[in-house]
């Protein structure tokens, strides 16, 4: 999803290029107040001095990565190694749907019955199930932590039948026990011990997340069938932006999180039982989807998967356009603005005045669509390496196609650039829907129009491949996407990708009052905070990384972990000591600084001798608690004696290197750094700190000497 109205990036384009992220840390993904503070800490700092080098403490810095006794777990249990990769051992639940739902457009009213398979891979025997019921949000008597939720109040999820391998469950609380006292508590331990020995019992099901208690447990390796009935009112709201806006009064529906959902059960927390709030998004199973769709006829229907029966439900020559898809970038109109009603848009039912859509879909851990009475459907190709040509389609309301005139353009080259960049992209067809959603993902849906499709489009590598738990680690699929965004927009225009300066840029407001950590669970972190650390910090932490190991270098391992987690659930710490590996590097401290932490490296150059051999001597300060490798620019004379080979130094140019230092000179806790530069007599006219703006510093006017000197290209 693209950052939330409080946190959008400011670019009105495809996705904020670089420059604007940078600016989308003081300017949008901040709150107005936090945003005022960082700007003034733009301008030199003034520091008492008490917070020189001389006064301010030494540094303690872990380098060690926190752990929690979960990973803790299953490295010793082995379904999780210490190199970063799925262990020997790993699992993970497989859930497959088969689901038949009908739409109702007068009341916009879905009721829906489904089954669902579960595939109990893991070690333990199942004495319950979880379920998401995300339509609950909108039910009045659930919590909501999103501003921008729909004001529309439903009554959230009914459910009117359950069954558990054919047992029926029940829904409706026990009749009260009416003795009191010891004998009291006697009864209601007797009557729910009967009740636990009779039937499964469902506890919670007005909540987002309701337990069905079994009978008989599920046992390792063995499976089990859940049947549902259900419905509810897809709503609306008074704007647009959110993923469960659902509707545009009765002419558009794009049913999102819309079915009840078996939770993840896994190896690090076992059931996932968070609630959901509204910013946060989802965590779950991978499986097959097979579903029915039953809507007005004349309604064209999109969504995950494969289209079973065009057939039935598309026109002759709807079908005769869709065959010719593939072999053209052209976008080609598969129902046209003209085109409505049964007939035309769609085909003619045999009976009544209804049809339904069948789609199948393999390896998902989704299942969302769309419909509407007067959607133009048009389509294009894109050519996925090794795989050859995939269908784009793009479904819109006739009065919106300007807003979808670039959205074939847009999707096909990120389609195309991200399956170059990571893998290839491993589904059969990718959809766009016009919709009050203005932009959200889902596998191989984006619902999205062109402002959003590149961001969107690159979701489906994480979390529709690489799922990683999305509730609390938003930043694993958000920022990676808004760092893969940067590349790709780069790639599209032809220039090297900006990243320069965003590491930087987060020093100006580090360490802001209610600012969590990047390792805080995105379920709690606030509607002024969710977009920034969920979306904005990671490209900045990235750029950082880049600056120490290459940005080349970090694309290169974070594509190998990519490729060790496809279709899987990686943790932070697999992402961690994975790249780690892959980089040969102790990160340790780095993940430390900007996982764990909210702090800011704050460097300076405190002073600059030369003596009369012409040796310079550099002094760096830190006041901050991060550290950072020791990066200089050096500008030397043009003329003076030839230029000598120095340790640690790469010329750039006759009279320009860059020197560098790792960043353990720090880790003894001292604040202060000296560099010794002898070019042989070269006299040296300027030193610049950090001169990529890669390092998060709160004052970065003291990384130049002479100071007031103009800062390098």
């Amino acid at each position: 999803m693209p950052p939330t109205r409080s946190s959008r990036l400011p670019s009105p384009g495809r996705v904020a290029t670089a420059r604007a992220l940078a600016a989308a840390v003081t300017l949008g993904t901040v709150a107005p107040a936090l945003a005022a503070r960082a700007s003034a800490a733009q301008a030199p700092a003034a520091r008492t001095p008490a917070e020189g080098a001389a006064g301010r403490p030494p540094r303690a810095i872990r380098r060690d990565v926190p752990m929690t006794n979960a990973i803790r777990r299953a490295h010793a249990a082995g379904t999780r190694d210490s190199t970063g990769r799925p262990g020997r051992a790993y699992w993970q639940l497989r859930t497959d749907y088969a689901i038949e739902a009908r739409l109702d457009t007068a009341t916009s009213r879905l009721t829906g019955r489904e089954t669902v398979t579960i595939h109990n891979a893991s070690p333990d025997s199942l004495a319950h199930l979880v379920l998401r019921l995300d339509p609950n949000l909108f039910a009045g008597t659930t919590p909501q932590a999103a501003p921008w939720v729909p004001a529309e109040v439903t009554d959230g999820m009914v459910i009117t039948r359950m069954a558990v391998n054919g047992r029926p469950v029940r829904l409706a609380p026990p009749a009260p026990v009416t003795a009191s006292g010891a004998n009291g508590l006697q009864a209601a331990q007797a009557a729910q011990a009967a009740r636990r020995a009779d039937e499964p019992t469902a506890t919670g099901l007005r909540t987002t997340v309701a337990r069905i208690a079994l009978p008989t447990r599920i046992a390792p390796g063995a499976r089990a069938t859940l049947e549902i009935e259900w419905n509810h009112r897809l709503p609306g709201g008074p704007g647009a932006g959110h993923r469960m806006t659902q509707r545009w009064a009765d002419t558009l529906y794009q049913p999102t999180q819309w079915y009840p959902r078996v939770a993840v059960y896994d190896d690090l927390r076992g059931w996932d039982t968070e609630l959901y709030l509204g910013p946060s998004e989802f965590y779950n199973n991978f499986g097959r989807f097979d579903v029915r769709l039953d809507v007005p006829a004349g309604w064209l229907v999109s969504g995950t998967g494969t289209l079973q029966n065009a057939a039935e439900v598309l026109t002759p020559a709807a079908r005769a356009r869709l065959a010719r898809v593939g072999t053209s970038d052209s976008v080609l109109t598969i129902v046209g603005a003209d085109e409505r009603g049964p007939g035309r848009a769609t085909a003619r039912p045999r009976t009544g005045d209804r049809l339904v859509w069948h789609f199948v879909a393999d390896s998902v851990n989704d299942f969302a669509w769309a419909t509407a009475r007067s959607f133009v459907w048009r389509a294009t190709r894109a050519t996925i390496p090794g795989r050859g040509a995939i269908p784009i389609h793009m479904l819109h309301l006739p009065g919106r196609a300007g807003v979808f005139a670039q959205a074939g353009a847009i999707t096909r080259h990120a389609l195309e650039f991200y399956s170059r960049l990571w893998f290839p992209y491993p589904f059969p067809q990718l959809t766009l829907q016009d919709g009050p959603s203005a932009g959200m993902e889902y596998p191989m849906v984006i619902n999205s129009n062109q402002g959003a499709a590149d961001h969107e489009t690159g979701h489906q590598w994480w979390p529709m491949v690489v799922s990683n738990n999305e509730t609390w680690y938003g930043w694993m699929d958000e920022g990676f996407d808004q760092y893969m965004n940067i590349l790709s927009e780069a790639d599209a225009a032809g220039r090297p990708a900006e990243l320069d300066g965003l590491g930087q840029s987060y020093g100006r407001v580090a360490g802001e009052e209610g600012e969590p950590p990047m390792m805080w669970n995105a379920n709690y972190a606030g509607p002024q905070f969710y977009g920034f650390t969920t979306y904005s910090k990671t490209p900045l932490m990235l750029s950082m990384l880049g600056g120490i190991v290459g940005d080349t270098a970090v694309v290169r391992a974070h594509r190998a972990w990519a490729e060790a987690w496809r279709f899987k659930h990686p943790s932070p710490w697999d992402w961690m000591f994975f790249m780690e590996r892959a980089l040969d590097r102790d990160l340790g401290w780095f993940w430390n600084a900007w996982l764990f932490g909210t702090e800011s490296v704050d460097g300076a150059i405190a002073a600059v001798t030369t003596d009369a051999r012409g040796r310079t001597q550099v002094t760096v300060r830190q006041d901050g608690q991060m550290p950072s490798p020791v990066v200089l620019r050096v500008t030397l004379a043009g003329d003076g004696p030839a230029v000598r080979a120095m340790p640690g130094a790469r010329m750039v140019d006759d009279t320009t290197a860059i020197v560098t230092h790792p960043v353990d000179v720090w880790f003894d806790g001292r604040r202060t750094f000296t560099a010794a530069l002898d070019f042989g007599g070269r006299a040296v006219v300027r030193v610049e700190l950090d001169p990529q703006r890669r390092f998060p510093d709160r004052d970065p006017a003291d990384n130049v000497w002479p100071r007031g000197g103009a800062r390098g290209s």
